[in-house]
């Protein structure tokens, strides 16, 4: 190619930064005296009457690439001049984004300009959301034909990184004594940037077969409040927890209990803004979690009393649930403790069950000992297989005394 026939400008667009000034001082005894102080006031990047600050009032154009990061627009300025004193005509300009698993036209047009005249130039921005980290090379080609039907071609490579600006952790708490198959994400979240972030957006997109709920906010009468703050910036490393509360829709809830293997819960998206209102995204792939194991047979409680009172009986509602493959015909034997007593008939016969069946059973039972106590005692038989199934420590009530001790 041509090297005078045309050149070719890249630069990243990004916003400016605020001016940041050295503010030089000394006491009025010292050999310059007010020197120093008049000279700030003069300058005029100082604000005015806080001319000791090191921010000032203008902003500075960057000085060079800058940083990337993932989720944020990466944006980019092209220009082809014609240097020569020749017009060139269908000039083709081509902008493409090499990844380290892809390659992007980012071309705003795909079309050849008819002719260049000299002195003048083509102008084209574009626009890219980052979404891999590492090496990412912009490859901007020029294609041209001179006045005497020489068809010219070059290419310009500019080379960055994309860096991380997130560190992301989930962990998963089952809630086991729920009565909805409660499934609790902490999202531990830190900022591995050199400068503080607004978080705009933390939330949770749920699988479709759950709802969220966020436990980030504060009641406070009618509205309600973050429990970070008004102000929601994250500094550099530092971390914050979020979380959230899912909950199986209706439809899956009879479902949830017999759920094997690994279930989808959702992703996260989260939406920050940096210096002068930048903005970037993330989306976590599809969080995932191991559904806990019940064995053959889960039972859980969908009705309880928080508190109960000294040798009175109270009620409370069973669930068994068949989480096997195979039917089963089940016996229900209730076993007294030292603390707690099952009121009725033990080795009562509950029938078959068919896989993934549940069946609520209603239960009477009193307590002779005060304070927190557990419920135990419970035996499931299958009489197909002449196995028994034990449960103990199944929920925890507060016992009290409704008496109270006259004065002496």
């Amino acid at each position: 190619c041509d090297p005078q026939q045309s050149k070719q400008t890249v630069m990243r667009l990004t916003k400016p930064t605020l001016f940041t000034n050295m503010p030089v001082t000394c006491e009025d005894r010292d050999l310059p005296g007010d020197l120093f102080i008049r000279l700030m006031k003069d300058d005029p990047s100082t604000v005015k009457g806080a001319e000791t600050l090191i921010l000032g009032e203008m902003l500075t154009l960057p000085q060079n690439f800058g940083n990337i990061f993932l989720g944020e627009t990466f944006s980019s300025y092209i220009s082809v001049h014609n240097d020569s004193n020749q017009v060139v005509k269908d000039i083709l300009v081509k902008a493409d984004l090499q990844t380290s698993s892809q390659r992007l036209n980012l071309s705003a047009s795909n079309s050849a300009v008819s002719e260049l005249k000299p002195e003048c130039c083509i102008d084209d921005v574009i626009h890219h959301e980052v979404k891999e980290i590492g090496t990412h090379i912009l490859v901007c080609a020029v294609s041209y034909t001179t006045q005497t039907g020489e068809k010219l071609y070059f290419r310009k490579f500019f080379k960055f990184q994309v860096l991380k600006p997130l560190d992301v952790k989930t962990k998963f708490y089952n809630a086991e004594v729920s009565l909805t198959d409660e499934v609790f994400l902490e999202a531990q979240i830190q900022n591995i940037t050199t400068s503080p972030m607004f978080m705009e957006k933390v939330s949770l997109e749920p699988s479709m077969m759950y709802n969220v709920t966020e436990l980030n906010n504060v009641s406070a009468g009618i509205e309600s409040e973050s429990t970070f703050g008004r102000m929601s910036y994250l500094q550099p490393l530092d971390t914050r927890q979020y979380l959230y509360c899912l909950k199986p829709k209706p439809e899956f809830a009879e479902k949830a209990g017999v759920i094997k293997g690994v279930t989808v819960i959702g992703k996260l998206d989260i939406v920050w803004k940096t210096n002068l209102g930048e903005r970037g995204r993330l989306q976590t792939s599809q969080l995932q979690r191991m559904a806990p194991g019940y064995g053959d047979v889960r039972l859980s409680l969908e009705l309880i009393p928080d508190t109960v009172s000294l040798e009175e009986p109270f009620d409370i509602t069973c669930k068994i649930t068949n989480c096997s493959e195979r039917t089963m015909d089940l016996v229900l034997e209730m076993c007294n403790t030292r603390s707690v007593h099952w009121c009725g008939v033990s080795g009562r016969q509950l029938g078959k069950l068919s896989p993934s069946a549940s069946l609520s059973i209603p239960l009477k039972l009193l307590s002779s000992v005060q304070g927190l106590q557990s419920i135990s005692g419970l035996r499931l038989t299958d009489t197909f297989l002449k196995r028994t199934y034990e449960y103990d420590d199944i929920a925890q009530v507060c016992v009290v005394c409704p008496y109270t001790s006259p004065e002496s």
